[in-house]
């Protein structure tokens, strides 16, 4: 994955020709405000000329697909809440009809003039760029804080130059809303197009409902917190497969005084020698991973920790895309689980541990979300803190008949990768190690 600038351009197939599904996901978090925010991702397809033609070449929540699905837009959260990417654009390069020269990708928040909210008081906001087929990520840009009483900013463009799609990451902001944006392009468009009709459901996402889903059965909310050790809901059953599934790791870094030099965490639950030092600042890293055996009996563990990463395409099925050592980052850690592959899995647990700074899991704050294609996102808290204990098991995940995956939240903590492999009858053998 590489990290892009303002101002970059980069490729993206004519060094990859068989990338032909690209995903940008689009995150942000409001800051200094108790006001809601409602941010949207839209879409411009324009011409050879750089114009838009017509509405029917805009993706937004009124419009959620272009002409022959080229370009989609995944839902309109109108809240921003929860971890990782707020709204998500799909975009089939083999679809987009041969006039579409260029796709321009922008945020813009919703009523921002008359509510008087700009980009000043949004933060964290970023695009990452995945093959959508893989689920790897192959380039992130980091919006930063350059902006003021700005209402939209445009993003990026994906375009076409001689015969190969490239990406421009652009970060510029402008004032008004999504009307204006289209005269930019050359469209006028009259304002009524652009009124969201009201909320169909609730936008409280934490409902004393959610909590416990009646006999683990499939349901289709917004996003869904299982609230207490021991709450277990099914993915929901489609007929096709279940696609990518995402793990999703955040938490909210804070630095503390230790007293103990950094070394591997492995060696030292392993080891009963301790050397100290006094006065040093550390920042706590913690680490998102998994263990896993699949039908066939294959056992493992995926983790940043001897740069176990897993597959994707491979045994076991599961991959980590990358081990954020600070906190710093806006996505947190993710596992890709390929759901595609679901009769090779018999059973799946996401832990997260502390390998670095003190163990305290109450300054952690961390919060794991499984997102699915075709239903809601499933969010579990780090909440029934145990002080003292690097390691916590958060989720498990069962292969329920070849049909689906049940979520069954666990959060129980321990010293190490031994003890929770005992708690949970996992039966592998395990040595000292260190990133």
């Amino acid at each position: 994955m590489t990290v892009l600038v303002k101002g970059q351009k980069v490729d993206l197939t004519k060094t990859n020709p068989s990338l032909t599904k690209v995903k940008i996901g689009l995150g942000w978090d409001v800051a200094g405000s108790k006001e809601s925010h409602d941010l949207d991702a839209v879409a411009l397809l324009l011409d050879a000329t750089g114009h838009l033609v017509n509405t029917q070449n805009i993706v937004f929540y009124n419009q959620l697909s272009s002409s022959q699905s080229a370009v989609q837009l995944t839902q309109d959260n109108r809240t921003g809440a929860g971890a990782g990417d707020d709204e998500q654009l799909l975009i089939d390069l083999k679809s987009i009809p041969s006039q579409i020269s260029k796709i321009v990708i922008a945020i813009n928040i919703y009523e921002g003039t008359a509510k008087n909210q700009s980009f000043s008081q949004v933060v964290n906001a970023y695009a990452r760029i995945d093959n959508e087929q893989t689920g790897q990520q192959i380039y992130r840009y980091d919006l930063g804080k350059d902006f003021s009483n700005e209402t939209t900013v445009i993003v990026g463009e994906v375009y076409l130059h001689n015969g190969n799609w490239k990406f421009s990451a652009i970060g510029q902001g402008i004032t008004g809303g999504l009307s204006d944006l289209c005269t930019r392009y050359n469209l006028q468009t009259t304002p009524s197009l652009f009124v969201k009709a009201p909320a169909t459901k609730p936008l409280d996402f934490k409902k004393p409902s959610d909590a416990t889903p009646a006999s683990n059965s499939s349901i289709n909310l917004s996003k869904i917190e299982l609230k207490k050790t021991g709450d277990k809901i099914n993915l929901n059953k489609t007929s096709s497969p279940l696609g990518e599934i995402l793990v999703n790791l955040n938490w909210n870094q804070q630095k503390e005084k230790v007293q103990e030099t950094k070394k591997g965490f492995l060696s030292s639950m392993f080891s009963s020698a301790t050397t100290t030092t006094t006065g040093s600042n550390r920042t706590v890293d913690l680490d998102l991973g998994c263990l896993f055996e699949l039908e066939d009996g294959y056992k493992g563990v995926v983790q940043a920790l001897g740069k176990g990463f897993g597959s994707l395409k491979g045994e076991p099925y599961i991959a980590l895309d990358h081990d954020d050592r600070t906190g710093s980052s806006v996505g947190g850690e993710n596992l890709r689980i390929n759901g595609n592959q679901l009769v090779k899995f018999k059973r799946i647990l996401v832990f997260a541990f502390i390998y670095e700074g003190a163990a305290n899991w109450s300054q952690v704050d961390g919060v794991v979300t499984l997102k699915q294609q075709s239903g809601p996102d499933i969010e579990v808290r780090l909440d029934e803190h145990r002080q003292g204990k690097r390691m916590c098991a958060i989720a498990l995940l069962e292969n329920e008949n070849n049909q689906t995956l049940s979520v069954k939240k666990t959060v129980e903590y321990f010293n190490g990768h031994r003890d929770m492999d005992q708690a949970f009858n996992w039966g592998m053998n395990w040595q000292a190690g260190s990133k």
